[in-house]
């Protein structure tokens, strides 16, 4: 999440970005753009899914024309929207669009956060955190945003303290408190579920654990609450294009209660509303 890359038009073409300047906000007022596609990069799954079923279903009853582009590769949608090359984002928290930001100099703003993938604690080998054996191995994420918000999880659930402060980059050298003490091994977060049989449990990300077929409403031995979560994912705009009216619409479409029933129902727990 930390490398510097370069972005230019010409990449994104190759990721079939590249979009027609009537499909632009970034060079027109919004009273200009108001009749035109709403762009919106986003990757595949959750969000593309999510915002297909707007376009299929309330966009046009909202006056809203909507262009979703699916984009796997994460990198690539901040630079889209920071370039006008799309209007908006959604594939995001804010943390790690605050790091994004930081290190690349961009300035996109979130909109409104609409879902958790949620983070959580799974094991072969107990069937509650408060189980876990003393000197018991537990895998966590290893990037910088990840691995604070797996220790938090922990924390929040009474497994280990963190010192005082300690925010969304905290790593285990932050851990004040552990009375089973814990063996931690850090790991891609990718690799997390593959590790599950060899530590005594792992703290998965909600995609990577939906991918290696864990169901995180009934696998999980403790799962993040989505009320007040700053892993929420957001939609996401350039700096100055909130109050676009077309991201407006579909904000207000994203809280929807159509939306928020289809997300219940379509993944069951595995992603969760934020609204």
């Amino acid at each position: 999440m930390r490398t510097v890359l370069k972005f230019t038009t010409a990449a994104l073409a190759t990721t079939g970005l590249a979009l027609s300047a009537t499909a632009c906000s970034g060079s027109s007022s919004s009273s200009d753009s108001a009749d035109k596609p709403l762009v919106v990069v986003a990757s595949p799954t959750p969000h593309a899914q999510i915002l297909d079923y707007i376009k299929d279903n309330l966009a046009a009853k909202a006056g809203l024309k909507l262009t979703v582009r699916e984009v796997s590769d994460y990198t690539l949608q901040n630079p889209a929207v920071q370039d006008g090359s799309a209007d908006a984002n959604f594939f995001q928290h804010v943390p790690y669009l605050t790091d994004f930001n930081k290190t690349h100099g961009t300035d996109i703003v979130p909109v409104e956060a609409v879902h958790l993938e949620p983070l959580g604690v799974y094991s072969k080998k107990v069937k509650k955190v408060a189980d876990l054996p003393d000197g018991a191995q537990v895998a966590v994420p290893n990037d910088a945003t990840n691995e604070g918000r797996a220790l938090k999880l922990l924390a929040d659930n009474q497994v280990i303290t963190l010192k005082d402060g300690a925010g969304t980059t905290a790593t285990i050298h932050d851990v004040t408190g552990n009375p089973k003490h814990l063996k931690f091994k850090e790991l891609d977060a990718a690799q997390l579920p593959r590790a599950l049989d060899d530590v005594d449990a792992a703290v998965i990300n909600g995609n990577y654990a939906v991918g290696a077929g864990l169901k995180p409403a009934t696998d999980a031995i403790v799962l993040e609450k989505a009320d007040n979560n700053p892993y929420a994912n957001v939609l996401a705009v350039k700096k100055g294009h909130e109050n676009d009216p077309r991201v407006q619409k579909l904000a207000q479409l994203l809280h929807s209660d159509e939306v928020r029933k289809y997300i219940q129902t379509t993944f069951q727990g595995s992603v969760i509303p934020s609204f």
